[in-house]
């Protein structure tokens, strides 16, 4: 596909720019760096002195460099040990923000009927709290184990890794009964790429290079909500 820079800092391959976002039924965002200005498991970890240990392996991971994502995020877990809980909190108020433009599309993708749903490889904590401050539909993520109000460096249940967010937008595809090409997909890392693949809008934003060769729409200045340069 070539891609073509449509604006400054936007770049359309593999498609022409005339698509309406009422003609979509459903919209899947990742959360860490997509929809939040941080890696949540890495502000984590910073409380107990192992940001960048952890951070290397989530790098690696959103470059692809490690393709077992289930492992690599099993690996970061384990370290995060005897972490208290309370860090959790003091991360989710100090820390995260919400990334420029995200509230206007999902506001514009909910005004024109769709579902919005957050997929995300992070955790509970931060994605249930980010799914009701942007008014989303649901959420799916990971969840920490805690006992005596510590981490104890595990996951709880199945993990959601890239093949689990691209089943996640075709259950809620199947649910509204739309084809997953009425949908769009956003991400920036390399455990978003499934689900990206199986919609029919895929959007990087200020992604790893990887995404960014595979995304029909890559966002690499500006907010969230410069796809509605492209999808009006």
């Amino acid at each position: 596909m070539s891609a073509t820079e449509f604006a400054p800092g936007l770049v359309i391959q593999g498609f022409a720019p005339s698509l309406n976002l009422s003609s979509f039924k459903a919209i899947a965002f990742d959360m860490d760096s997509t929809l939040i200005s941080i890696e949540c498991i890495d502000e984590i970890a910073d409380a107990v002195g192992k940001k960048a240990e952890v951070a290397a392996i989530t790098e690696a991971a959103m470059r692809g460099e490690i393709t077992d994502f289930k492992d690599s995020l099993r690996r970061r877990v384990a370290l995060l040990k005897g972490v208290p809980a309370e860090a959790l909190q003091e991360v989710y108020a100090q820390r995260l923000q919400i990334n420029p433009g995200a509230q206007e599309l999902i506001n514009a993708a909910k005004a024109a009927g769709l579902q919005t749903l957050l997929v995300s490889g992070g955790f509970t904590f931060f994605a249930d709290r980010v799914k009701a401050r942007l008014g989303m539909h649901e959420a799916h993520s990971n969840t920490l184990e805690i006992e005596g109000g510590l981490l104890t460096g595990q996951v709880l249940g199945d993990i959601v890794d890239g093949e689990a967010k691209k089943q996640h937008l075709l259950a809620l595809c199947a649910r509204i009964g739309c084809d997953p090409k009425q949908s769009i997909a956003v991400g920036d890392g390399a455990n978003d790429l499934l689900m990206m693949g199986a919609s029919g809008l895929s959007v990087a934003y200020h992604a790893k290079p990887k995404v960014r060769e595979q995304a029909m729409i890559a966002i690499n200045e500006g907010g969230l909500d410069r796809v509605l340069e492209v999808v009006r």
